[in-house]
């Protein structure tokens, strides 16, 4: 039986949150902004991250989970590994196409593809039964918009927004520095060290944010598979971008609701999936 799951999510950044937004033509990277209607009826502008920043995050994290299970490495094409990895790409069939009972095959056996969908063996791509909402800062310009009652004090954008100064230098005439071939360093500006200044709008550590996950009609095992996929990132996630340096890391809480359909049977994805292992390697060789 198949069930419509919800989870109403609270976020807390543990660090800055920053997501590029439109090119400012500068050294400073603004951040993504959609508007929001006040309540005095006046669009104003929000820092928003993305739901598909936050679904790409979750949908690396079901890649490595499942590939740890069924250790599929060097055994499925590339067109295979970029559809669990980042949804794949639309391109031309290399070889039969996908029918419908292979593409309900597939859902069945590659929970990735049956939780995110993905594109591969031909159009049109393969539906996910995920949705993922946008992640909406907790500020004063977006509280008509949340969903849970909060009582703590809310700041305006305005305050909470800053800018992150970042340097390169140059340091070629450092000891460590390892030796080039002669003559590469022509050309150099002397006396000038500093190579990029550049800035980044960022979200402080302790934003909250609110957003949604939902699964429409899936079955026990793709619960059990996204369940697993979603504690991994309450655990240790990241969202935004530049991570590399210290940006993103989130702490995660969420209550779940059946929607619609049975409370799920438990099942544990890996046992059910791990003696099909050559099953699924074939499966995967079908997004060609």
């Amino acid at each position: 039986m198949r069930s419509t799951v919800r989870w109403d999510v609270e976020l807390t950044a543990l660090s800055s949150i920053s997501q590029k937004g439109e090119d400012s033509g500068t050294t400073t990277t603004l951040f993504r902004r959609e508007p929001v209607i006040q309540p005095d009826g006046r669009p104003v502008l929000v820092p928003i991250v993305s739901g598909n920043s936050l679904r790409g995050g979750l949908r690396r994290i079901a890649e490595e989970l499942f590939r740890d299970v069924i250790g599929y490495e060097q055994q499925i094409p590339l067109s295979a590994a970029h559809a669990l990895r980042n949804g794949g790409s639309l391109t031309k069939v290399t070889g039969d196409g996908l029918t419908g009972r292979r593409r309900q095959r597939l859902r069945e056996l590659v929970p990735p593809i049956g939780v995110f969908g993905g594109n591969g063996g031909g159009q049109p791509p393969i539906d996910g039964c995920l949705k993922v909402g946008k992640v909406i800062p907790r500020v004063r310009e977006t509280e008509t918009i949340m969903t849970r009652a909060y009582d703590g004090r809310l700041m305006s954008q305005f305050e909470l927004v800053s800018l992150e100064s970042y340097s390169r230098f140059d340091d070629s005439d450092t000891r460590t520095f390892p030796e080039s071939s002669a003559g590469s360093g022509e050309g150099k500006d002397v006396g000038s060290s500093m190579l990029m200044r550049f800035e980044v709008e960022t979200l402080p550590a302790g934003t909250r944010f609110e957003t949604f996950l939902r699964l429409d009609r899936a079955t026990p095992l793709e619960i059990s598979f996204f369940t697993d996929v979603w504690g991994r990132f309450a655990r240790d996630g990241f969202l935004g971008g530049r991570s590399a340096i210290g940006h993103g890391r989130v702490r995660a809480e969420s209550d779940q609701v059946v929607l619609a359909g049975p409370d799920p049977q438990a099942v544990d994805w890996r046992v059910e999936l791990a003696p099909l292992r050559d099953e699924v390697i074939e499966a995967l060789c079908w997004l060609t």
